[in-house]
């Protein structure tokens, strides 16, 4: 969908919430409902319901959290595409698997037939997919009916715009607007949604569970010129910093922190406000596709009985503490968004505050499904939330970075235990950024005792 076109979404919400008002599922139907399942790469909270970042552009997904829940406080179980993902479509965490890193072969870790998609086609439904869902745009053929093969883009410059540079930055792609020259069905995403939309307008004699694994705005940066238009240069705005950010972090954070020299090229170019530009212009192009998806959903035979869940696969930092990309267990780098549109159960325009990590999806699924949730399960439903977003939940959301590295997350405060036993501690709502580590505040050691049962027990090595 493109942007612009805000003003008709808008009436076409209202009528999806009618529909989806007069024809949810009633607790007792025996129809199952169908799933639109939506995975967006490297997206991090800057969507229009987190107001992180009001420069944000994001119709397509503000339309959606108009029509269900949105958390807040959704955070990855690793702040890596491989792990994360094999996290959630496995249910099994990386500390229980061994699946920590992105280098790490995923099937070693998680055996043939107990990931979501396994067990809702074991459960009757019609399973179907394109894009990446997990990392690679790998899968085991047997969990699927069918799986869309993955397919590169159509113009080279959707790659490699400069014809052979990586561009000023080691973050490859980030390049200048002025050399895309590109139409949208020239990246992969745009063909990943044509699939969908295909198995939204045929006919299936089971209920359908649909996954759409959207690529951007996962590097390289590169989009339509008109994407970048959007965002001009003097209205971009730096997230808040402070130069002496990593002074009170222990050294195994510095690390994650310093583990490339992102920062140091992007400061050296002066070139900040275009990466963030570059990042706005690249979510707005997801956004577009989702939009695409969702219209085509409206127009389906399946728009009254089906479950929506987006999700990104995590964070994504822009210089908050003078770090790129993902791979740390700051806030940055572990939450993305969370939207669920339950026909009958969520209620339009609901947001809620409560801390979950994406464990979740798997048995809340299971649970609206209507399907015995497997035993492997190490996620915890959250139907109460979806029902209520007061309910009363005392789970924080768990993140893994690596052997024995974790960070739990409350409703208010932040704690991080590395495998060297040093400790970090943040108090969200008043330090939103984390800028102050208060894990040696005698006064706060209550918050570590509360927090520390939270860690994972099981801590098994990495498999090669």
């Amino acid at each position: 969908m493109n942007p612009a076109a805000l003003s008709v979404t808008l009436v076409q919400a209202l009528a999806l919430i009618a529909i989806t008002a007069s024809h949810g599922v009633a607790a007792d139907s025996p129809r199952r409902p169908n799933i639109v399942f939506i995975a967006v790469d490297d997206l991090n909270h800057w969507v229009g319901y987190t107001g992180r970042n009001p420069r944000a552009k994001t119709p397509n997904i503000d339309w959606l959290s108009r029509l269900g829940m949105s958390f807040t406080n959704a955070h990855c179980a690793a702040p890596l595409c491989n792990p994360s993902r094999a996290a959630l479509m496995s249910g099994m965490r990386p500390s229980t698997t061994g699946c920590y890193r992105n280098q790490d072969d995923w099937k070693k870790c998680v055996p043939e037939g107990m990931s979501l998609p396994a067990t809702l086609k074991n459960a009757g439904y019609a399973v179907y997919g394109a894009g990446k869902i997990y990392h690679g745009n790998s899968f085991y053929p047997s969990e699927w009916d069918d799986y869309e093969p993955a397919r590169g883009p159509r113009s080279e410059k959707a790659v490699d715009p400069d014809g052979g540079s990586k561009g000023p930055t080691k973050l490859e792609g980030f390049q200048t607007p002025v050399t895309h020259d590109l139409d949208d069905a020239d990246l992969p995403d745009w063909r990943i949604v044509d699939y969908c939309i295909e198995q939204l307008e045929r006919p299936h004699d089971k209920p359908l569970f649909l996954a759409c694994g959207l690529h951007k705005p996962h590097l390289p940066w590169v989009v339509p010129r008109k994407y970048y238009d959007m965002f001009p240069l003097e209205e971009i705005e730096l997230p808040p910093h402070t130069e002496e950010d990593l002074a009170d972090v222990p050294e195994a954070g510095r690390k994650f922190a310093v583990a490339n020299d992102d920062h140091q090229q992007i400061m050296a170019t002066g070139r900040w406000k275009e990466a963030i530009r570059s990042y706005l212009a690249t979510i707005a192009y997801a956004d577009a596709n989702l939009g695409r998806l969702l219209d085509a959903l409206q127009k389906s035979r399946y728009a009254d009985n089906t479950i929506i869940c987006l999700w990104g696969d995590h964070g994504w930092h822009l210089g908050e503490k003078h770090h790129w990309r993902k791979s740390t267990l700051w806030e940055e780098a572990t939450r993305a968004p969370l939207i669920w549109v339950v026909p009958g159960v969520t209620q339009p325009g609901a947001i809620c505050h409560r801390p979950v990590d994406f464990m979740s999806i798997y048995p809340t699924l299971c649970e609206l499904a209507k399907i015995a949730p497997p035993q492997h399960l190490e996620g915890m439903s959250i139907v109460p939330l979806l029902a209520d977003a007061q309910s009363q939940w005392s789970q924080p959301a768990v993140t893994t970075h690596g052997f024995m590295n974790h960070a739990v997350r409350s409703e208010g405060w932040r704690y991080i235990r590395y495998a060297d036993g040093s400790e970090e501690l943040y108090d969200e709502h008043r330090d939103p950024y984390e800028w102050i580590n208060r894990a040696a505040d005698e006064a706060l050691q209550h918050r570590k005792t509360e927090l520390a049962p939270f860690l994972p027990k099981e801590n098994r090595r990495a498999k090669r």
